[in-house]
């Protein structure tokens, strides 16, 4: 079985940072989005992955076969962005000779059984009782957990159940046939080819798909759930035990959970809590919580809070919530 990450989105969402970094490489905890993602796929025993690439895919292509030397990665390019359904079939080349193919969006962090949908005897679709599923894919779902009907975004939802971006697929003809059926018959929802309207075309003509609650899902396309899903991953067991293994810093009070790089020089300041600080940072005579601050980046005489600072940035004098992008500098001294 193969694995498909589509990672060709632009990231509009979490502007000014994706105008520099693809948004699969946002630090979150210690750690890039993406490898969250492919850490617990290759912990099921996944293997055998497809990235399909496209705005900033060389960094990407770049940090998987550093990080990943080991991994059996394939990259395929989506030359124009039009939607989930789309980025799958840029890859049918890779998977069409699969006997099942997994599908893992690569913007969203998640916590699930993923054993429990590779065992499933039926194609899978990952779901999570949500507040407002406008934003989301939704599935409609009978007594026996089976999906009847998947909608994009629906206006009037008739459930609460969103699609969280994870899926086993069986019937991969199937699928490649039912993407190409609304690419040949031009059917878009939102101006885009969408796998959720390939997917239903899939139930329409049989194919059962059972619905897999998963633990937690954090879809981080705004700066609010990126802060969120930093906290709640700083917060969980592992990451406070490493912060105490950090070095002394002059002067400075760490407030756990926090994870910082390598090669940071920090003191006079008050880190903490929920911070993740990347490598080679420098802040002095600052307080920072629930922040997220990229490599290379300095503050100085700053007070932040709820902000994401990009790689590079250099803050000085500022007492604010931010969202900075890369090799950006404000002086407020």
């Amino acid at each position: 079985m193969k694995v498909v990450i589509p990672v060709a989105g632009a990231g509009a969402r979490l502007r000014p940072h994706t105008y520099t970094q693809p948004k699969p490489l946002l630090p979150v905890a210690g750690k890039p989005i993406i490898c969250f993602i492919i850490d617990k796929l290759v912990e099921a025993g996944l293997k055998d992955f497809v990235f399909v690439i496209g705005y900033l895919g060389e960094k990407v292509r770049d940090f998987i076969e550093i990080q990943y030397p080991h991994l059996n990665a394939e990259f395929v390019y989506q030359e124009s962005r039009e939607g989930s359904g789309h980025a799958v079939w840029t890859a049918r080349e890779a998977i069409e000779d699969e006997d099942e193919v997994f599908i893992a969006f690569g913007d969203t962090i998640f916590e699930a059984d993923l054993q429990q949908m590779l065992d499933c005897s039926f194609s899978c679709i990952g779901v999570k009782k949500v507040d407002n599923p406008r934003e989301f894919g939704v599935a409609e779902i009978d007594k026996e957990d089976f999906v009847t009907r998947v909608v994009e975004k629906p206006r009037i939802p008739k459930s609460n159940m969103a699609i969280v971006g994870l899926y086993k697929v069986r019937q991969v003809p199937l699928l490649l046939r039912s993407i190409e059926h609304l690419i040949r018959e031009n059917i878009r929802t939102f101006g885009e080819i969408q796998l959720t309207d390939a997917l239903q075309f899939m139930i329409e003509q049989g194919e059962a798909f059972k619905a897999v609650s998963v633990q937690n899902w954090f879809d981080c396309g705004r700066k609010e759930v990126l802060l969120e899903t930093n906290a709640m991953l700083l917060n969980q067991r592992g990451y406070a035990a490493e912060a105490l293994n950090l070095p002394l810093f002059e002067n400075t009070i760490i407030v756990h959970p926090v994870a910082i790089g390598d090669g940071c020089r920090i003191e006079n300041s008050i880190i903490g809590p929920n911070v993740t600080i990347g490598s080679g940072v420098t802040i002095r005579d600052s307080i920072i919580r629930d922040s997220i601050i990229g490599n290379q980046a300095s503050l100085a005489d700053t007070v932040l809070r709820h902000s994401v600072v990009g790689t590079g940035a250099s803050v000085r004098g500022m007492n604010l919530a931010l969202n900075l992008g890369d090799d950006t500098e404000i002086d407020f001294r």
